[in-house]
């Protein structure tokens, strides 16, 4: 499902740490995914109003991202609050990045434009335990039938849950173009008592379902 739709996994938290920045691709649209100083994501165009430059280059700074190519700086709302060449410039309201509602839940990103959606729910589940984003050369219609033959329980257009081994992992479904898909993997659990081994445990197994699922799509 689309940005205007429903919540778009974009990121894991713990790729993101704070004062940092990374580019992602929802469905064709650059975005950038950044952590203030304070911990807070946002999710943004990736892309600066002034000449293009994709944002997800620059630097953070407290609560502020900039430009690397001139050095604008933007507020966690878009706005434009400096530029280097004219200290002394009230900036204009009308120079703004265009942003995304931004939520963190079960260990990852998500953005939306739609105000009216709701988030997956996944009972009993105030911890996670990261595993890894995989992004896979293959249609995400194809993705989404492995992880349905696999075993997930559908929760929302994007997510689903997983049972393995005794363990439950939340998947969630990102579309980056026609013919690539993202995947986000959590351990629904307490990273102390899931992490290490269980983490890379089934870092291995979506590993291979990445293998599987771009060797069928060579084959078609």
């Amino acid at each position: 499902m689309r940005l205007e739709e429903a919540w778009v996994p974009v990121a894991l938290s713990s790729s993101i740490e704070a004062a940092t920045s990374a580019g992602a691709v929802s469905d064709g649209r650059e975005l950038v995914v950044w952590r203030d100083n304070s911990g807070n994501a946002h999710v943004w165009e990736d892309r600066c109003p002034h000449r293009g430059m994709r944002l997800s280059f620059g630097f953070v700074r407290g609560d502020h991202i900039a430009c690397l190519y001139h050095g604008w700086q933007y507020d966690s709302a878009g706005q434009c609050r400096y530029i280097p060449a004219h200290p002394s410039l009230d900036v204009p309201s009308t120079i703004k990045v265009p942003t995304y509602l931004t939520e963190e839940k079960y260990g990852i990103i998500w953005a939306t434009t739609a105000a009216d959606a709701a988030l997956p729910e996944v009972e009993a589940a105030p911890e996670a335990a990261p595993v890894r984003s995989l992004y896979i050369d293959c249609p995400v219609d194809g993705v989404l039938a492995a992880l349905k033959q696999a075993g997930t329980v559908v929760l929302a257009g994007n997510a689903g849950v997983l049972s393995l081994n005794g363990d439950k992992l939340l998947v969630a479904v990102q579309t980056v173009s026609p013919a690539k898909t993202a995947v986000h993997l959590v351990i629904l659990g307490a990273p102390a008592v899931d992490g290490g081994v269980k983490q890379r445990h089934y870092a291995g197994w979506a590993e291979n379902l990445r293998r599987s699922l771009e060797n069928m799509a060579e084959v078609a």
